[in-house]
């Protein structure tokens, strides 16, 4: 069983790597962590309150929450769907994070919906780069039909001959 990270900033758009992630992992079973990246905050009371916070959990929708249950139904090979937050910006907070997770993969960034959802969100390319984890490449739906129609293309050509 493989647990794969995907960077996210919960719009319902990021689900839809889902199909292409299940298909290119070759796994029977796999956990999807969605997670957003934010700055840890200099103040005493943000760092004091830091375990409660719930005031992320407002940019998850509804939406997104329903689209993951289909999803898991659409696609038994997805046993767990988690949501996260991270706080901090460095490699080693990161790693203990990915550590603590059991985080086998992470989806490349570029295949990822991610967007900042305020100020202290963090762009998470670097540190997906530099923590040594493989990152999974999916085909975008307009290069996998692309890669359909050269295939049939040199089908055809083959036939040719």
């Amino acid at each position: 069983m493989k647990t794969i990270l995907i960077p996210t900033d919960f719009n319902a758009s990021a689900l839809n790597c889902i199909p292409e992630v299940c298909a290119a992992m070759n796994e029977k079973e796999i956990n999807i962590i969605f997670v957003h990246l934010f700055r840890l905050s200099d103040s005493i009371t943000d760092l004091l309150m830091l375990s409660r916070r719930s005031r992320e959990f407002e940019h998850v929708s509804d939406d997104f929450h329903e689209r993951c249950s289909e999803l898991k139904k659409q696609h038994p090979v997805v046993k767990s769907i988690k949501i996260e937050f991270f706080y901090g910006s460095t490699l080693s907070m990161f790693r203990n994070f990915l550590e603590a997770n059991a985080v086998d993969c992470i989806l490349h960034p570029e295949f990822c919906s991610y967007g900042k959802l305020n100020k202290a969100s963090v762009d998470p390319s670097s540190l997906v780069i530099k923590s040594g984890l493989p990152t999974v490449t999916v085909l975008k739906k307009s290069e996998a039909r692309l890669v359909k129609q050269f295939a049939a293309l040199e089908e055809e050509s083959l036939m040719a001959v």
